[in-house]
């Protein structure tokens, strides 16, 4: 078990492919996009998010950031890579007759004009991607002169408390499990630290930059399988670390979360939450 997680870590890391994103695509419009409403309306606001503005997603997933916008009253184009993800994110934007459209595009290269956008953003999405730098131009260089660059990630890893929970329940269960390797940290945590998430919207071209660090993503669950499908559903690298259990090691590590998740709950579901960094800068 150790070296196919060593294998695969760096693997699911650097280089999952597309094919990966479409196969959770599901799972992550079921488990993930729709608590993260709260955190996304969190950081508009910072954002200074106006009906009326037009607003950027880039890594939008099924839509976590872009259908708030868009109910708050922008005219949004949401973007990513996988097209499942898209698929699912205009079939929601279609329901519920908001002013937003998602089209498949890679966020290192965005196939939009020089200074487009008031607003461009990006939550749980760009902090995931290897060469976030160029990303973060990409955002910058679609930004109108005088717009803001928005940014949500998580923070320290040590307070992720799903995280926790998912490798506390798998190791149980495989003892021999070490989880993520420590000395090649997750992608997903690259700007854990804010002052690195800082530093990096500076260097790619905006000013009068600020990081909060005062929210909390909150993660509501009632049932093992519900946490193992929000872990499993947020993106490929947790999947790709769990890859060669058992079906009988899968079924027994979601009885242990159960067991788990009914520990912390009392008469509701149980909340585990996350820090976050939430990241605004001006061009």
């Amino acid at each position: 078990m150790t070296n196919v997680k060593q294998e695969t870590t760096h693997e699911a890391q650097h280089t999952a492919p597309v094919e990966a994103w479409d196969a959770i695509a599901a799972l992550y419009d079921e488990h993930v996009a729709p608590g993260e409403s709260d955190l996304a309306i969190a950081g508009l606001r910072l954002a200074g998010l106006q009906a009326g503005d037009t607003f950027l997603d880039v890594a939008a997933g099924t839509g976590g950031l872009s259908v708030p916008a868009a109910r708050l009253g922008a005219t949004v184009l949401a973007t990513d890579w996988a097209p499942k993800m898209i698929e699912h994110l205009n079939a929601l934007a279609g329901a519920e007759g908001l002013d937003a459209v998602g089209r498949v595009m890679d966020c290192h290269a965005l196939d939009i004009a020089d200074d487009t956008y008031d607003l461009t953003g990006s939550q749980i999405g760009v902090m995931l991607v290897a060469d976030q730098a160029q990303a973060l131009r990409e955002m910058v260089r679609v930004t109108k002169p005088g717009g803001r660059v928005l940014l949500i990630a998580y923070g320290n890893p040590d307070e992720f408390e799903a995280l926790h929970v998912f490798i506390g329940a798998v190791q149980a269960v495989v003892p021999e499990f070490e989880g993520p390797a420590e000395d090649e940290p997750m992608l997903e945590f690259q700007v854990a630290d804010p002052d690195v998430l800082r530093q990096r919207l500076i260097d790619a071209g905006l000013k009068d930059v600020n990081v909060d660090t005062t929210n909390q993503e909150r993660i509501e669950v009632r049932t093992g399988q519900q946490l193992w499908d929000w872990c499993l559903g947020g993106n490929p690298i947790p999947g790709m670390l769990v890859a060669d259990l058992t079906d009988e090691q899968r079924a027994d590590i979601i009885r242990v979360l159960d067991g788990m998740i009914r520990e912390r709950s009392a008469d509701g579901p149980a909340v585990l939450t996350a820090p976050l960094n939430i990241g605004v800068g001006t061009k």
